[in-house]
């Protein structure tokens, strides 16, 4: 079946519409557990269970997400309506998450699971609709890796530009704030500036997108039976009887369990771990950025010369290397490597940076675009198609197991007893150790065993040329799409 291609200009505000995910994955990666442990002086357990909750109320509500954006038939196409109305609740209650008035510790945590809960619920009636607009917008088997690579590239570019303008328009190093990031009063403009981003990005996503909505109802195939939770529960058991999803659905809950870890270490890291400054960390994007231009061009030289599984699986553990390299080093106090705090040490980290996205934007899209293929099996072998549900479940698997990272991570975190409002270079030797082996290789043993769960994929170019003849002969009407 000949393909429809998609035009450069849709590819690219698809992708764009990735920047306001990557600003609230940024406040709640970077930002939300050090505010309410350093600034508010919130426990970090209590912190981290309480973002677990969130993590796991979100994560339920993805396959309803993915199953009512399946069965929606309107005018402005099943995924646009869900995307458009999630933008303003979105930014308002990332806002007000950053934004408590004065309350006492319990008050504190009470606010965050409400607003966390707002925050999470807003973002998945976005981006489950937007993984599945990908998948239904794009059926060439190249393309779709290119239109998730420029999703995936939107998504790092904005989080290497919104980091450090964060930093220097906001969190500057002061005598009063070393880090900056303990400057509580900055939070507000700060929040105002993410929710416009947010809104920005995702009204540029349907605008740009919209005109593919009459080529997409052509191709659909709709279940007339309304929406339940018995309905939903067969969508889901049907979804895991294909092989091929069980291999990337459960390697992804391992690797998120420990990325989930590592995220809660990670922004500890930059600071007392490597010694840098929020001036400093903000030259670290320079790093980023190349790495996402060379990205943008290499995801579809590598998924074309060794196809999706092969180039997800090699580029996954070159990151895993590449993140371990200057880690080890301190840890091993390797007496020819730079000292934390100075230059030589911050170019180095610019370097394994620039490596890790360059290669993690060619991971997330490969995956993207792996899923979209199973999409495609799975209408062969149900005769109905079911984006939504399949994007749900791979939702679901990173943020049910990221809750538990979380905990872990917050436990861990208190375990070393890592003192709250810390400045820099007031954090003991022995926990800044134990910090730098645990965000480091301590973990990266099990996210490499994650990775090569996936080596239980079985969809390659060959077996999707298979499954769109098939579905060719079952649906002659949709050939000329």
């Amino acid at each position: 079946m000949q393909a429809r291609k998609l035009k450069l200009f849709t590819m690219l505000t698809y992708g764009f519409g990735a920047i306001g995910e990557s600003v609230k994955n940024v406040g709640f990666n970077i930002f939300l557990l050090f505010y309410y442990n350093q600034v508010l002086h919130v426990s970090a357990t209590g912190t981290s269970i309480v973002l677990a909750i969130a993590l796991v109320f979100d994560a339920v509500t993805d396959p309803i997400a993915g199953s009512l954006s399946d069965k929606l038939q309107s005018r402005w196409g099943r995924r646009h309506p869900f995307i458009l109305f999630s933008a303003l609740p979105l930014a308002f209650s990332f806002y007000m998450l950053f934004n408590p008035p004065v309350l006492s510790d319990s008050g504190y945590l009470g606010w965050l699971l409400v607003f966390a809960i707002l925050v999470r619920g807003s973002m998945t009636f976005y981006h489950v609709p937007h993984l599945a607009l990908g998948a239904e917008m794009a059926t060439d088997y190249r393309q779709r890796s290119t239109l998730y690579g420029f999703a995936t590239f939107f998504g790092f570019m904005g989080a290497s530009m919104f980091v450090p303008l964060s930093y220097l328009l906001f969190f500057p190093t002061t005598e009063q704030f070393n880090p900056g990031l303990l400057n509580q009063a900055a939070y507000s403009p700060w929040g105002i500036f993410s929710g416009g981003i947010i809104v920005f990005a995702i009204l540029t996503c349907v605008l740009g997108t919209f005109s593919e909505v009459p080529h997409m109802r052509k191709r659909e195939v709709v279940s007339q039976e309304n929406f339940s939770v018995t309905r939903l529960i067969h969508e889901v058991r049907d979804v895991f009887a294909n092989r091929s999803f069980r291999a990337i659905f459960f390697g992804m809950m391992l690797t998120t369990i420990i990325l989930s870890v590592e995220g809660v270490f990670n922004q500890f890291m930059g600071f007392h771990f490597y010694g840098m400054t929020t001036e400093q960390l903000s030259l670290v994007p320079i790093g980023q950025i190349t790495g996402l231009v060379l990205a943008l061009f290499l995801t579809p030289l590598l998924t074309r010369r060794f196809d999706k599984k092969p180039t997800l699986i090699g580029c996954a553990l070159i990151i895993i290397g590449s993140v371990n390299l200057p880690i080890v080093m301190l840890l091993l106090d390797v007496s020819w490597f730079p000292a934390r705090g100075s230059t030589p040490l911050l170019l180095i980290l610019m370097v394994t940076i620039g490596c890790t996205t360059m290669l993690a934007p060619v991971v997330f899209a490969s995956l993207n675009s792996m899923f979209a293929d199973i999409a495609d099996e799975h209408e062969l072998d149900i005769g109905e198609r079911r984006e939504g549900i399949i994007f749900s479940a791979r939702s679901f698997a990173v943020k049910a197991t990221a809750s538990l990272g979380l905990v872990f991570g917050g436990m861990l975190l208190d375990f070393i007893r890592f003192p709250r409002g810390a400045s820099l270079g007031s954090v003991p030797d022995e926990i800044v150790w134990q910090l730098g082996f645990i965000a480091g290789p301590a973990t990266s043993i099990f996210t490499t065993i994650g990775v090569l769960m996936y080596m239980g994929y079985r969809i390659d170019n060959q077996r999707h040329q298979e499954i769109m003849a098939g579905l060719k002969a079952r649906r002659p009407v949709a050939a000329d799409d």
